[in-house]
């Protein structure tokens, strides 16, 4: 637990170092932010334990936004929580409180198989222990501030936390990705995630100026960890996002699109990361991102179609 009362929790989805959970303790209560999967809940509960914490004293389960890899596990972590509630953006309320449209449209893309090993099936939250955040919504935690700050551009449920005591912002998704196998002398490396379906550059845009201009000493990502040069690492992530948007444009309506942007993100990737002072081969970058490079172009593909529409 850093000075701040901060945990960082690997929910082991993927593999390690991919997907992270936060606890919050402060004054022998706490609050999660984000939770991974069903499978993830045992590693969650531990960590609680390790904090000193029993099930009592959660008091929130925080979610970012609605995607399975952050908020898969909710229901069955709530299950665990006698006297926690939900907060989440209005407009994933719903999808907590009934979430068999979320499972059909995974399992649409995954088939059940694939989804029950990856995330288990999603346990519904009764609707009286879900809160729903408007934006600026703030709670106190012990003393401790926590504003939610709606953040569309990744999806239009997403908002971010903005912790006042640690001066940090628990980002989701909409400060990009950071991988801490990409880190160099330079730094963290940072890219976006642009993940079906709700992609919007320049919501994107609006939503990390707004986080800006609270100028956090740091960034929590869900993928992954705690990041600082706040200021740096978001002017390198706006460039990415324009970037990204000018190979979706230049690809536009070719045949086999969908190949042609994964291989124009692969290379625009390996020239980022070599930039960064990152050694690997393209072999190693697969590695590593091959799951956001596939998503990234699947999402720059539905927002090529939906601005052409």
């Amino acid at each position: 637990m850093n000075p701040q009362g901060i945990r960082t929790i690997d929910t082991g989805f993927v593999r390690p170092g991919f997907d992270a959970a936060y606890l919050i303790v402060q004054n022998g209560r706490g609050a999660f932010i984000d939770c991974g999967t069903n499978h993830s809940v045992p590693r969650l509960l531990k960590d609680l334990s390790d904090a000193g914490l029993d099930v009592s004293q959660v008091d929130w389960l925080i979610l970012t936004h609605v995607h399975l890899d952050h908020a898969g596990g909710a229901g069955e972590l709530l299950a665990k929580l006698p006297q926690a509630r939900l907060l989440v953006h209005p407009r994933g309320a719903r999808h907590m409180i009934d979430p068999s449209q979320l499972w059909a449209g995974a399992m649409a893309v995954y088939g059940e198989d694939v989804m029950m090993k990856a995330y288990g099936r999603l346990r519904p939250i009764p609707a009286e222990r879900v809160v729903e955040a408007p934006d600026n919504y703030e709670i106190d935690l012990q003393g401790r501030i926590l504003r939610c700050i709606d953040t569309p551009g990744h999806a239009k449920h997403h908002m971010a936390i903005y912790d006042q005591q640690s001066n940090a912002c628990f980002t989701g998704d909409t400060f990009g990705l950071s991988y801490r196998e990409f880190d160099t002398e330079q730094g963290a490396f940072i890219l976006p995630t642009t993940t079906p379906v709700q992609f919007d550059p320049e919501a994107l845009h609006a939503s990390i100026q707004r986080l800006l201009a609270l100028k956090p000493e740091a960034m929590y990502l869900t993928h992954y960890g705690r990041v600082e040069n706040v200021e740096q690492l978001a002017s390198k992530l706006r460039d990415s996002i324009d970037a990204m948007v000018s190979v979706a444009l230049r690809i536009g309506g070719s045949p086999d699109r969908h190949r042609h942007l994964v291989d124009a993100l692969t290379e625009l990737y390996m020239t980022r990361t070599a930039e960064h002072g990152w050694r690997g081969d393209r072999d190693a970058l697969v590695h590593w991102l091959g799951t956001d490079i596939e998503l990234n172009a699947q999402g720059l593909g539905v927002w090529l179609d939906r601005t052409r529409a």
